[in-house]
């Protein structure tokens, strides 16, 4: 695992300035970002990350919607949808295309789609990535105002200074990433604890595990 601390994103980040087209280029190459914020002012610099990241394609914590965009050469638009069309309407998705100069295409809507996700579908080049708000200096604040401050969503509150939860944030660190820790137990010993194989839970089989240790052991076993 490797840990990024990278320069703070100011507004304009976007745009270049302060060298945010870089740092952001680094968080696009992230499989987890931790946004730090100041306890004590969370959601104005919550919402300037967000869009400044969001300006580079970069979502955080959402899921790709499930629509599928084929353009073709002619037919016009054609639109179909598994599910009710709440947030957007037919017109609304063929005006969006014409704005882009697409005149012929399949689109097949598999979720309540909004707006932004038919033009994230079409301009593409997204990037879907988990997020922790990590809340800082919550020693400054009462308890009354914790429990208000940790409504936001994929939270953890924590105090540097004092150290306080940090491991709270460690289990959610993994928790985020979908890491598993895999022990392994000598043949007549006690398991070992101390030097856990970690995978991602979706990886996490037996052919996994053994291409983790070594690949000869996987061809060794599967023969």
């Amino acid at each position: 695992m490797q840990l990024l601390d990278l320069p703070g994103i100011i507004e304009g980040a976007k745009d270049g300035k302060g060298r945010g087209k870089q740092v952001i280029a680094v968080a696009k190459s992230c499989s987890l970002i931790l946004i730090v914020l100041d306890v004590l002012k969370p959601l104005t610099f919550k919402k300037i990350i967000e869009k400044e990241l969001e300006g580079f394609g970069i979502r955080l914590n959402k899921k790709p919607p499930n629509i599928v965009f084929q353009k073709k050469d002619k037919g016009g638009i054609n639109i179909t949808h598994t599910v009710p069309l709440v947030n957007i309407d037919e017109e609304m998705i063929k005006s969006i295309c014409h704005e882009y100069r697409i005149m012929n295409a399949n689109i097949s809507i598999r979720c309540e789609a909004t707006v932004d996700d038919i033009i994230d579908v079409i301009e593409g080049y997204r990037l879907y990535v988990p997020c922790i708000y990590v809340l800082n200096k919550v020693d400054q604040i009462t308890l009354e105002e914790l429990d208000l401050i940790t409504r936001i969503p994929h939270n953890v509150p924590i105090s540097a200074h004092l150290e306080w939860n940090l491991d709270g944030l460690l289990e959610a660190i993994w928790t985020y990433l979908d890491l598993v820790r895999i022990y392994t137990k000598p043949k007549g010993q006690i398991p070992d604890y101390d030097s856990p194989v970690i995978l991602k839970k979706e990886r996490s089989k037996v052919e996994n595990f053994c291409k983790k240790i070594h690949r000869h052991i996987y061809i060794y076993i599967h023969t």
